[in-house]
C-alpha cells in the first residue's frame, strides 16, 4: 500500500449553515483538510490535499508524520463515542 492511502480520514457531514456537504481531515497532518458535496468526493479531494501538504513538507524541510496504526485509530474513535 502507497503512503498515501494509508493516512486515516475522518469524514463528517456539515450544517447546511455552514455550506452542507461533508469536511474530510487528516488527523496525522495538521491542518490537511477538504471538503466535498458527497463523502465519497471529501475523500477524494482529501487524497489530493495529502499529496499537496506531504509536497510543501518536503519543499520546506519539515517532518513528515508516519500514517497513525489504524489500531489507535480504533482506540480513539471508541473512547470519542463514549
Amino acid at each position: 500500500m502507497n503512503q498515501l492511502t494509508e493516512y486515516p480520514v475522518l469524514i463528517r457531514p456539515l450544517p447546511a449553515v455552514d455550506g452542507g456537504g461533508f469536511i474530510a481531515l487528516v488527523p496525522d497532518l495538521p491542518g490537511c483538510m477538504s471538503d466535498g458535496e458527497s463523502p465519497a468526493e471529501a475523500f477524494a479531494n482529501a487524497q489530493n490535499a495529502i499529496t499537496v501538504w506531504i509536497e510543501a513538507a518536503s519543499e520546506l524541510g519539515r517532518p513528515i508524520p508516519s500514517p497513525t496504526l489504524s489500531t489507535r485509530l480504533d482506540s480513539l474513535f471508541r473512547k470519542a463515542i463514549y
